[in-house]
């Protein structure tokens, strides 16, 4: 299989010193947008996420393919001398290297920021962690659950404040992380352009946790009150929720003015216009629940389907609440490409998300599935200069995992 890439980022060299998923996605994002990510695993067992099932499909875990296509794989010992050797050089003329460990992990290895930069100036350094490397929690492990928690993310999040504590469905602290460093990473390589030189690009989950609070940090910091979670309502206009129908559910996006004026006449409520509860957003947000008690039943007499057309036809927002397969067969979702089919080594044809950015002269492409462990040592060693002998020492005293082409 050829494994080389097309897109924007064709020609960097990333190194993904990462497990799970924060490092992951960013190695993930780069790779798709054509840069060529070798993702190093740990000896014996590779990142946990092999681990993540069920589902398996055919001994390989659906997870782990998803987050770790288009890359090479190679499966290096760390606490080996030689293994340590074998990515000290990888780094040498690297581009970009990612890790997610714990603080000092790197350094122990000998392959931490402050020593890699005297032989590869231009590096740029990426660490993703739970909290950050600066402050008093900088050594404490991340955890998508954790940080959701401590971001503030889970007092927001559910029905009200009598029912206990929901996490948002995705871990959107460790993808948000991931994407926040892809943004640092492509940042850092923008400056690196106009200067030659690299430097340490330093995210967490924590801060990504945080990010996803503008609204809700925006009403703390006016008001010194924290929001409480408020379902699917939005906490600064409204109507903007879902509303239960007769044989489904529909959110409904009539925030403004414009949007709002529509809605009552095809509800057949063209009175709640004259309320003066409800004539500005202000007054439709003090009175929310009001509002509700008006809009709930009305909405309970059609069904989805039939909502959505006559409010596509007055020009209300709106939409139905797929599931994740409905989701994933959608229309939108397969003319936008975000379902592709890439080719696994040992599986065959796979299907995967596809790439959210769209590119008019370097399209992103996935060209191939995730590597199974120690699938591109030898190649990537060969490469490095080692000889055959070489390898076949290192893979005998376990300085790294090679497997034999198919």
């Amino acid at each position: 299989m050829n494994k080389s890439n097309s897109g924007p980022l064709q020609g960097l060299k990333v190194i993904e010193l990462a497990h799970i998923m924060a490092g992951p996605v960013c190695g993930r994002m780069l790779a798709d947008m054509g840069a060529e990510v070798i993702k190093v695993e740990r000896v014996p067992d590779g990142d946990p996420s092999r681990g993540f099932a069920p589902p398996l499909i055919e001994g390989e875990s659906a997870a782990f393919m998803m987050m770790n296509r288009n890359k090479r794989g190679i499966a290096v010992n760390l606490k080996n001398e030689d293994g340590r050797a074998i990515v000290e050089r990888l780094i040498s003329d690297a581009d970009i290297v990612i890790e997610n460990y714990r603080k000092g992990t790197m350094e122990r290895f000998g392959l931490g920021y402050e020593k890699l930069k005297k032989t590869n100036p231009g590096l740029i350094y990426c660490e993703i962690s739970g909290f950050g490397r600066t402050g008093p929690y900088a050594d404490l492990g991340g955890f998508d659950l954790v940080a959701q928690g401590y971001s503030g993310l889970m007092s927001i999040t559910g029905e009200s404040t009598d029912r206990p504590p929901v996490k948002c469905g995705p871990p959107v602290t460790d993808i948000g992380a991931g994407i926040l460093a892809t943004m640092g990473v492509l940042a850092a390589y923008a400056q690196r352009l106009k200067t030659g030189q690299g430097q340490r690009v330093d995210t967490s989950l924590f801060e990504a946790g945080i990010t996803l609070t503008f609204w809700q940090s925006a009403i703390a910091l006016a008001t010194g009150i924290s929001p409480e979670p408020m379902g699917s309502a939005h906490p600064l206009n409204a109507p903007y929720e879902a509303f239960e129908t007769s044989d489904g559910w529909i959110t409904i996006g009539a925030s403004s003015e414009s949007t709002w004026q529509r809605l009552p006449a095809v509800l057949g409520l063209s009175e709640l216009l004259d309320d003066p509860r409800f004539i500005k957003n202000i007054d439709r947000m003090q009175h929310r629940m009001a509002l509700n008690e008006e809009l709930i039943p009305a909405f309970k007499k059609r069904g989805t389907v039939e909502w959505l057309e006559l409010l596509k036809d007055a020009g209300v927002p709106a939409g139905p609440v797929l599931n994740v397969s409905d989701m994933l067969k959608h229309p939108q979702t397969l003319a936008r490409e975000m379902v592709v089919e890439t080719e696994h080594p040992s599986l065959g044809p796979i299907e995967t998300i596809g790439f959210p950015v769209k590119f008019s002269e370097t399209p992103a492409t996935i060209k191939y599935g995730a590597p199974r462990i120690g699938e591109d040592t030898k190649a990537v060693l060969a490469e490095l200069g080692y000889s055959t002998e070489d390898v076949d020492r290192l893979i005998k005293e376990g300085a790294v995992i090679a497997l034999s082409p198919i």
